[in-house]
């Protein structure tokens, strides 16, 4: 997983600097002739501060690419805002980033509810908003959100695998569902009902949020 994030985020930075060559030394927020402005936010405290490893190792990415003389001669500076996955205070942290730092772009923000806070804000403000780091289908609607792109898996089609292999191990199992009450619970929920296809009614005897 980490190997493909380092992939994407150089095809990210592939993408956003030849454009940056050749604007004439006329450059938008975020990015000047020495430097190259992200933003970030991870639950580095809080119930999912776990997923804060995420962040460190991106950042330690970033660091190891400005060791090596950065993109192009410019340094990435990568600023990673703790949000402690608290939709409130995520929106407070892009604000920060985006009015206060000016960054060019937020890349890897992590979590389903954290993200949705920011959705429709980024997009008004014309933000690229990249690599979410969260599966849920929402992140696919280039059309209503043209400057959001996820990054994981979806989490319906996780569901769906998660039911075939019930299917083809214990198809005859009685199956109770404990899922996150919002769009990342609720995605895995509709996955496995529509993976089990009409087994779903007969298997799943039971389902709490």
């Amino acid at each position: 997983m980490m190997r493909i994030h380092r992939v994407m985020f150089a095809v990210a930075l592939a993408a956003v600097v030849p454009q940056l060559s050749h604007a004439e030394k006329k450059y938008g927020p975020g990015a000047t002739d020495t430097e190259i402005k992200i933003g970030s936010t991870n639950p580095y405290s809080g119930p999912a501060s776990a997923y804060g490893v995420i962040g460190r190792a991106e950042s330690a990415y970033f660091r190891m690419i400005n060791d090596q003389g950065g993109i192009n001669g410019r340094k990435i500076n990568f600023i990673s805002l703790d949000d402690g996955y608290s939709p409130p205070r995520t929106v407070e942290q892009v604000r920060k980033l985006v009015e206060q730092e000016q960054v060019l772009f937020l890349a890897g923000t992590l979590g389903t509810p954290p993200n949705s806070a920011i959705h429709k804000y980024v997009n008004a403000k014309g933000v690229p908003h990249i690599f979410v780091n969260t599966g849920a289908t929402k992140w696919g609607d280039p059309k209503n959100f043209p400057w959001t792109m996820g990054f994981n898996i979806n989490y319906q089609a996780e569901g769906h695998i998660y039911a075939q292999y019930i299917l083809d191990t214990k198809p005859d199992a009685k199956i109770a569902i404990l899922y996150q009450n919002d769009d990342y619970g609720k995605d895995y929920v509709k996955g496995l009902k529509d993976g089990l296809g009409d087994k779903a009614a007969k298997m799943v005897v039971a389902e709490a949020s």
